[in-house]
């Protein structure tokens, strides 16, 4: 039995971490989520998760499964064979994959490994909070540039990278497409942001997570080689967010350096490298169709949008498989029409958990969910609008 008298530690918390606040009627963000997660009719636009695969995947998991794979510990740097298919994937030679526990993982280790306390890193808000987190933890700063404006069409550009950075800046990160925008990059703007690395001898983290939904996508490795990070996902095209995989490419040197900052040396699950081989082997046969059902989902959302007064997509079409609504001329609140649109079985998302200057103003949808359901937003989305208007 536990002494009266026990003190219950209380230890200071060693990093700042961005704070997801819960909706109304919840104590804490995860048991929102697991609500959100459990609840079978709800039609899925929070998380930009994907849910267009027939079985390809999964029955190659479930085969490994039954094979019992998983009683053994896999390669501890992953199978060859699915590292050699990634770099396939990205048209990459000589170059080095380093297997993770999702692309999160790849970005904390990216930063733990490269980032001294004298650093500051380059971010653009609206962007993608948890590279912040991360970053903060090893960095001296993290210069949040604001993006959301129509003039540098909703991206950072260049000149703006110029405008923000120093003799101290070590890192940019460049999110393309960016979460939770859909703007990308051209060509000619990589590089540029290539010469810029070269010039002042910076790091550029290019984070491509949704590069597959992209109409067209470069990958600034071949203008910076030696100098880029290209951060892998399987969580978005693949449909694997649950499982937990992803990567890092880069030189040899710099994932050496990378590795030495691992903490999970018995390896990625097994289950999951089954699934993301299996993924990129029958990528041809599905991947035009579900682009095409994205650029389909889209178009009715714009659609709907373009008559409501005081509501608008800054960004159309999206290179990613999520856009925006902005409804500030409305005088919408983001989170009351996420909660309104919860009571109609839709889960969106607030603009606030991606920017904390403009996150008032929007709300994140993603839309690579079956037709049918986009259908069912189309039609409740006009009446939440004329609900919450002011």
């Amino acid at each position: 039995m536990r002494d009266k008298d026990f003190d219950i530690k209380n230890p200071k918390k060693k990093f700042q971490k961005t704070e997801r606040v819960p909706p109304e009627g919840y104590e804490c963000a995860n048991d929102f989520f697991e609500d959100m997660y459990m609840d079978k009719d709800m039609i899925w636009m929070g998380q930009n998760t994907n849910h267009l695969h027939d079985d390809t995947i999964a029955n190659a998991m479930i085969e490994a499964i039954k094979e019992k794979t998983y009683c053994k510990y896999p390669a501890p740097e992953g199978f060859s064979e699915l590292k050699q298919l990634i770099l396939d994937d990205l048209d990459f030679k000589d170059l080095e994959v380093l297997l993770t526990s999702g692309a999160t993982e790849s970005l904390y280790l990216c930063m733990q490994a490269l980032l001294e306390p004298e650093d500051n890193v380059v971010l653009s808000d609206p962007g993608y909070f948890i590279i912040g987190d991360f970053a903060n933890r090893f960095a001296g700063e993290v210069r949040y540039v604001p993006i959301y404006f129509e003039e540098n069409n909703y991206k950072l550009t260049p000149d703006l990278l110029r405008e923000n950075m120093d003799e101290n800046t070590r890192m940019v990160i460049l999110i393309d497409p960016l979460n939770p925008l859909g703007s990308s990059y051209t060509e000619e703007e990589l590089k540029e942001f290539a010469q810029i690395a070269k010039e002042n001898d910076l790091y550029l983290l290019h984070d491509i997570t949704y590069k597959d939904f992209a109409r067209d996508h470069y990958l600034v490795e071949n203008y910076a080689p030696g100098q880029t990070l290209t951060i892998y996902s399987f969580s978005k095209i693949f449909g694997m967010a649950g499982l937990r995989i992803g990567g890092v490419i880069s030189s040899k040197p710099i994932i050496d350096a990378i590795k030495n900052a691992v903490i999970n040396d018995l390896g990625v699950n097994i289950i999951s490298q089954y699934g993301a081989i299996a993924g990129l082997k029958s990528k041809g046969e599905w991947f035009e169709d579900m682009r095409q059902i994205c650029f389909e989902n889209q178009r009715l959302i714009a659609e709907m949008i373009e008559p409501i007064e005081g509501v608008f997509l800054p960004v159309y079409p999206s290179d990613a498989n999520m856009m925006v609504i902005d409804l500030s001329g409305a005088g919408i609140n983001p989170k009351a029409m996420s909660n309104y649109l919860i009571e109609k079985k839709l889960f969106t998302r607030e603009g606030e958990y991606t920017s904390e200057d403009f996150g008032d103003r929007y709300l994140r949808i993603s839309f690579s969910i079956p037709t049918e359901e986009i259908k069912v937003f189309c039609e409740e989305f006009p009446k939440a609008v004329e609900a919450l208007r002011k």
